[in-house]
């Protein structure tokens, strides 16, 4: 471990700022001085901390908010009755304006998947599938194709946790192929979610800055579908013939769920609309369908009783004590308390690694790191460095870093540094949330040298997708 940390410091000083030429935001010329060298070592030391969480068991927001407060504490200190002072909080503000729209954006979709797992939209489909009679090679492929066709509108992490509680369920005990399929799983939702701007914070952070427009994404959806099927195609040959034991489960949708799933079509609809047509923040029409959240939860509340009332009859009628027993814990929705759920931790983590990246850029590292790379290479291998970054430090920083400095690229060097920061990550099984996600839920099963046996495979799919949007998208280069 302390070997593999060592690399990672030194991977994230050497490339994870590669970032823009041009930016809005003033930025001084502070690298070498004292107040710079304190910043990036409190920047390592938190980050060293977020990669040892599991070891910790310290939540990753910690060290990053802390970290964030030292930097810009110390930014302060240093340009206190300077030139530059109004600077500082001019970017500053900044920052904290992109982090507050991606916060409310990731607010309401998180409190809609929430909201589906209350009504039990998930369990249900989780029941479907295990009833199915599948083979092993079925299973697969089945929980892979569905990983890659969910994510692009649930979220990677949450398609590929509920892919593997299939998995684990219906093949109970075996190993070798649960590990293989949550590899599968990982990279079909961390490919799905790379041509769609709600199938990952990466994607979402590109298309909130502009610099992709949201029906330009899909031109990665062949590099990605790519980038999938050829670890896939090679992983079936070692899946065990014959069929997985029949198993059989009965969990029933709540009331409420197919329109909540409905509303969430409608929201994202929204947030195209209104930045696609009215050039305005996605963050807006995001909000706008949390009040249709908010409407439905008042109509399920207000029409509870009365429901509830009619169900316990007809089950009273019938003689079903099951049906009597479930209904009797059955409670009204609300919408509150499925913000509450939220994942806290991962949305204050974001303040954090905004706030660091923000504080890096203003004193020069930014700036510094970005002429190395985008000056010096070849943008094409730049980009290509920043997805295999990705698969050891977090995607988010990375792209935060690479979007804070605006690099002079091509919409072609734009969507390859989108894919490959998101498909990146699955080179490792700590690269992506779905392969950590993984490792909890399928633990001593999924693991990260049992995905690290899969690694020249999985490469094989990163490079096809790389080759593949070279030649296919060739014109917007």
């Amino acid at each position: 471990m302390s070997k593999y940390l060592r690399w990672s410091v030194w991977l994230m000083l050497g490339f994870s700022f590669p970032a823009l030429a041009e930016s809005s935001t003033p930025h001084l010329q502070l690298v070498g001085t004292s107040t710079a060298w304190l910043c990036l070592i409190v920047f390592i030391v938190a980050y060293l901390l977020v990669a040892t969480e599991e070891l910790t068991l310290l939540h990753k927001s910690k060290p990053v908010l802390i970290a964030a407060g030292i930097i810009w504490f110390a930014i302060g200190l240093a340009e206190r009755g300077s030139p530059h002072a109004a600077w500082v909080e001019q970017a500053f503000s900044s920052n904290l304006e992109e982090y507050g729209e991606l916060l409310l954006f990731l607010l309401v979709a998180m409190t809609y998947i929430n909201a589906m797992e209350d009504r039990q939209v998930f369990d249900k489909l989780r029941c479907w599938l295990v009833s199915k009679q599948l083979s092993y090679r079925a299973l697969f492929w089945f929980t892979g194709v569905l990983s890659f066709v969910i994510s692009p509108v649930a979220d990677n992490m949450t398609t590929a946790l509920l892919m593997c509680a299939v998995v684990v369920k219906v093949a109970k005990g075996e190993k070798r192929f649960i590990n293989m399929a949550c590899i599968n799983i990982v990279v079909g939702a961390n490919a799905g979610g790379a041509f769609s701007p709600f199938g990952d914070i990466t994607t979402l952070m590109v298309w909130q800055k502009g610099v992709v427009d949201f029906n330009q994404f899909f031109d990665l959806f062949i590099p990605a579908v790519v980038n999938f099927v050829i670890p896939a195609v090679i992983m079936t040959f070692f899946i065990p013939r014959g069929p997985v034991k029949s198993t059989s489960e009965n969990i029933a949708m709540q009331r409420g769920g197919k329109r909540i799933i409905a509303l969430f079509i409608l929201t994202i609809a929204t947030a195209v609309y209104v930045h696609n047509s009215l050039d305005l923040p996605p963050v807006m029409g995001m909000m706008f369908g949390l009040g249709y959240l908010q409407l439905m939860g008042f109509y399920l509340r207000r029409t509870f009783p009365k429901k509830l009332a009619a169900l316990k009859s007809d089950a009273h009628a019938r003689g079903d004590q099951e049906a009597l027993s479930y209904l009797g814990s059955v409670v009204p929705f609300n919408v509150f308390n499925r913000i509450a759920k939220a994942e806290w931790d991962t949305l204050l983590f974001f303040y954090g690694v905004v706030m660091c990246v923000g504080g890096l850029g203003f004193v020069g590292y930014l700036q510094l790191v970005s002429n190395a790379m985008y000056a010096n290479w070849n943008p094409t291998y730049a980009n290509i460095v920043v997805g295999v970054l990705s698969s050891v430090v977090d995607n988010i920083p990375v792209m935060f870093a690479v979007l804070t400095m605006h690099p002079t690229m091509s919409l072609g060097q734009w969507l390859l540094v989108t894919m490959t920061a998101g498909i990146g990550g699955s080179l490792l099984s700590i690269g992506s949330a779905a392969g950590v996600a993984l490792m909890g839920q399928a633990r001593g099963m999924y693991t990260f040298f049992g995905h690290l046996r899969w690694f020249p495979v999985i490469a094989l799919g990163y490079i096809g997708a790389i080759m593949t949007h070279l030649w296919i998208n060739a014109a917007l280069f």
